[in-house]
């Protein structure tokens, strides 16, 4: 199925869809779920909502976990809150306790295939592992003796970061080079690492040792570390110490440590070494999750499903954190997949990776997974339900994913949302919800938005025509966007024209002129370009400056002129007999 997906062969994925329809009958959970996706997408088969959920149900009942999150953020985008956290709790425990017994660290880098409509060339770049530039300049300094390098390295290969393979040899080399150096932030590290057992065998003596010398370099981190091995009793001398524990937790607590409020959160919760205060423990848990603790969203998400006194029950919150959480788990991994097959330039394998992540609720797996249908839109890697992707296939899909995007703040999609809308382009042609995308875009700070929504008020598009409110929007879009300066102006001459002097000839010239309106109002929008690229067409330079100027005189002669022919002719009127 991968390969006719990934190579446009409509008649290998017909194949792997009868094998799946026939294991699925047997009660297969994996062919279920996958059943699921197709449908969903409508690749290969027509495409049917009803069926996709039925799958997802039956393959969720089995036991399958992405199954259970495609049908949990189905629940939530429903508002079937109740229905959604149940889900989500149970996969966010599994996430949980993937952090714990894992060997592999549940780190996720959600990156973003673009910019706007362009590839985001430089984020990219740094996720290309050991052959990008600014990794082998990290190398360099690190072999130069660099402590701060050397770190970075040891947690690159550790954890497996920005395209760069998992080595715990590499990253065990690298960092007893920094600690050489007295880099306390490898002493804390190498204690989590033989604490935990990760890469190396579990030495609790040997992490305590570590987690000393980083503390007593005051790294903050590291008395959460001594205060593990106190409730756990391991690797000091007095064994557990609930009391002592609760001091090195409180002074990474002080200090701002996030890991320090989760852990004096947990001891609040359970009452380990102090009277049990929910309240407390809360407060703890809020500070921690505030500075992105995963866990403390955790703790946070199930005392909001419940109820504690003074945090009234809320299954809506509580089913968003636990989402937070689940995201983490080890599902999550498809998105690290479908990057590394986008930077080889297996363009449709990442396409149906990121299509499965955006059906799961990833925000980010929807929105490249958009981008990519519009940005190889001529290379026939959408497979719809008779072959290539007709472009109304295309856009449909595209339009559903940015809808998903949007839903989660993304504020580009919000923006595509509302062209959508506006041409007519995967939706049917609505004004006035592109007008409401807009403002959803706006209100998030996007500039474009905030321009088109100027557009729409100067030419009463959707909404009521108000040059006041157009002048304000397109002000809006130049003190977002400093450079927006070319295309505001030219905006706001237009309306001034249209103010002072409606109906006379400088304004129907203005309207009628395809430098004006055909290159530069209209297409901002039809062409869906972002201002970036917008702006460049008109960014401010001599020739720009130049050519303005002479726009600005011809201007200025052809409405001089007109004013004299209209004086000639009164006076001619005048002299004229009776």
């Amino acid at each position: 199925m991968v390969e006719g997906l990934s190579n446009g062969e409509l008649s290998v994925l017909n194949e792997a869809i009868r094998g799946l329809q026939s294991v699925a009958e047997n009660g297969n959970v994996h062919a279920e779920s996958t059943l699921a996706f197709l449908y969903a997408s409508g690749s290969g088969v027509q495409q049917s909502d009803a069926k996709a959920f039925l799958y997802h149900h039956f393959a969720a009942h089995g036991g399958n976990l992405q199954s259970k999150m495609a049908l949990a953020y189905s629940y939530s985008r429903q508002q079937m809150y109740e229905e959604a956290v149940v889900l989500y709790s149970e996969l966010a425990a599994v996430a949980m306790a993937s952090f714990i017994s894992s060997k592999d660290t549940p780190l996720t880098e959600p990156v973003r295939l673009n910019e706007g409509f362009e590839e985001s060339r430089e984020s990219l770049k740094k996720f290309r592992g050991e052959d990008d530039d600014d990794f082998q300049f990290l190398e360099y300094q690190a072999h130069k003796g660099y402590p701060e390098a050397m770190y970075r390295l040891g947690v690159f290969y550790y954890f497996g970061l920005r395209g760069v393979r998992r080595d715990h040899g590499k990253a065990l080399t690298w960092l007893l080079k920094a600690v050489d150096k007295s880099d306390s932030r490898s002493m804390d590290l190498l204690g989590e690492i033989y604490a935990r057992g990760y890469g190396v065998e579990r030495n609790y003596s040997q992490a305590y040792e570590w987690f000393l010398q980083a503390a007593s370099q005051n790294h903050y981190s590291a008395f959460n570390g001594i205060g593990y091995l106190y409730v756990k009793g391991r690797g000091v001398a007095e064994g557990k110490n609930l009391t002592k524990a609760k001091e090195y937790f409180r002074k990474a607590a002080e200090a701002g440590d996030s890991h320090g409020h989760y852990n004096m959160g947990i001891l609040y919760l359970k009452g380990l070494g102090v009277k049990k205060d929910l309240k407390v423990a809360c407060k703890h848990f809020m500070t921690a999750a505030n500075k992105g603790h995963p866990k403390a969203f955790y703790q946070l998400a199930k005392m909001q499903q419940r109820g504690i006194p003074g945090l009234k029950r809320d299954p809506a919150t509580a089913a968003a954190l636990f989402k937070i959480v689940a995201e983490r788990g080890p599902w999550g991994s498809l998105m690290k997949w479908a990057l590394e097959c986008y930077l080889k330039g297996q363009t449709a394998k990442a396409l149906l990776l990121y299509s499965r992540a955006a059906e799961l609720g990833y925000e980010v797996g929807q929105s490249n997974a958009a981008w990519i249908l519009e940005k190889y839109h001529n290379e026939g890697i959408c497979l719809g339900q008779s072959g290539v992707c007709t472009d109304a296939e295309r856009h449909r899909r595209a339009h559903i994913l940015w809808s998903y995007s949007s839903e989660q703040g993304n504020e580009h999609a919000a923006l595509l949302i509302g062209d959508a809308y506006y041409y007519g382009r995967g939706a049917e042609k609505n004004l006035d919800r592109a007008a409401e995308a807009y403002r959803k875009a706006q209100l998030q700070q996007n500039s474009q938005a905030m321009f088109n929504l100027g557009y729409m008020y100067e030419h009463g598009l959707g909404l009521p025509k108000d040059f006041h409110l157009a002048k304000r929007y397109y002000d809006q879009a130049l003190d977002t966007e400093p450079a927006a300066m070319l295309p505001v102006t030219f905006a706001l001459i237009g309306l001034y024209l249209r103010q002072k002097y409606a109906g006379s000839f400088i304004v129907s010239f203005w309207i009628t002129s395809d430098m004006i309106h055909g290159r530069w109002a209209d297409e901002i929008l039809k062409a869906k370009l972002d201002f970036e690229e917008s702006f460049n067409l008109f960014r401010v330079n001599y020739d720009n400056m130049t050519l303005m100027t002479l726009f600005a005189c011809l201007l200025t002669v052809l409405y001089l002129r007109q004013r004299q022919r209209r004086m000639h002719y009164g006076q001619y009127v005048d002299s004229s007999p009776s």
